[in-house]
C-alpha cells in the first residue's frame, strides 16, 4: 500500500464526499498500455460506484511511444464519457506549432516526434531538411484527422477538485493557481520539484518521469515513463486516500 497525503501531514487535502478521481499519468503513444488501464478503471468503477467519479488525464499523450494516432483515437472514444478530463501536456503544443511553421520539427524530432509522425503513416528522415519539413507538415495536414488537432487544440491546462489540483508538469512556488503562466504549467521541472513547502493546492502531476510514484508532502509524480518502462500509473483518490489502480 502506498502512503496517502493524510499519511504525510496532508489532512487537509482532500475530495468532496462522493467524488472519486482516476488520474493517468504520461502515456508517450502506448496504446497498448492505455487501452488495459481503461478497462481496469471501468471494472473498478463498476464493482465500486460512487456519486462523482473523473478520469483526469495528465497530458503527453503522443510522441516517443510507437502508437501516437491510436492513443489520441482511444481518448477520443473516451471524451464523451462524463468525467473525462483531458489536460494539455508540452508534446501536446508541438503538432499546431509544426503545422504552422514546419522549422519546429527540428525542436519536436528531439524530443520523440518522428515517431508521432511514423504512426501516422508518414515516413521522415531522421534528420529532415528544409524541404522534407514542408513536406511533413503538408502530408501530416492531410492524413491526420481533423478530430484529432481539434482535440489537441482543445486541451485544459489544469483541473481542480477539492483540495487538489491537477496539472502536466507544475506549478511555479509562490504565484497563486489562478495567476500561473502556461509555461510553467507545462514545462516547469526544478523550481517546482525542489520545492518542499506546501503548496495552495496538493498536486498531482507528471512531466519528469520516476521508477515509481513519487509521494511528496505537497504533491506527487504519475509519470512512470510508459513509452520507455512499460509501466503506465494510474492512482485513485478519495477523501484524502491515494492508492493505486486495483489490478
Amino acid at each position: 500500500m502506498w502512503n496517502s497525503p493524510a499519511s504525510r501531514n496532508q489532512a487537509s487535502a482532500a475530495l468532496p464526499g462522493g467524488s472519486r478521481v482516476y488520474a493517468i499519468g504520461d502515456i508517450h503513444g502506448r496504446a497498448d498500455l492505455l487501452e488495459i488501464l481503461l478497462s481496469r478503471i471501468n471494472a473498478d468503477y463498476t464493482s465500486r460506484p460512487c456519486a462523482r467519479a473523473f478520469t483526469v488525464f495528465l497530458g503527453d499523450y503522443i510522441d516517443r511511444g510507437p502508437s501516437s494516432k491510436e492513443v489520441l483515437n482511444l481518448l477520443l472514444e473516451r471524451k464523451g464519457s462524463t468525467g473525462a478530463v483531458f489536460l494539455r501536456g508540452n508534446h501536446e503544443t508541438f503538432v499546431p506549432r509544426f503545422l504552422n511553421d514546419p522549422a519546429v520539427l527540428d525542436e519536436w524530432r528531439l524530443c520523440g516526434g518522428l515517431q508521432t509522425l511514423l504512426s501516422y503513416g508518414l515516413k521522415p528522415s531522421i534528420n529532415p531538411d528544409v524541404s522534407e519539413r514542408l513536406d511533413l507538415a503538408e502530408q501530416l495536414r492531410a492524413c491526420m484527422p481533423a478530430a484529432h488537432l481539434e482535440f489537441l487544440e482543445s486541451l485544459d491546462l489544469s483541473f481542480a477538485c477539492g483540495d487538489f489540483l491537477f496539472v502536466h508538469a507544475g506549478i511555479r512556488p509562490g504565484i497563486p493557481v489562478q495567476k500561473q503562466k502556461e509555461e510553467d504549467l507545462l514545462w516547469i521541472r526544478e523550481e517546482f520539484l525542489s520545492c518542499e513547502q506546501p503548496f495552495e493546492c496538493f498536486v498531482v502531476h507528471g512531466h519528469t518521469p520516476v521508477h515509481a510514484p513519487d509521494f511528496r508532502s505537497n504533491r506527487i509524480n504519475i509519470d512512470t515513463g510508459a513509452f520507455a518502462t512499460g509501466l503506465l500509473t494510474c492512482i485513485v483518490i478519495e477523501g484524502s486516500v491515494i492508492t493505486p489502480l486495483p489490478a
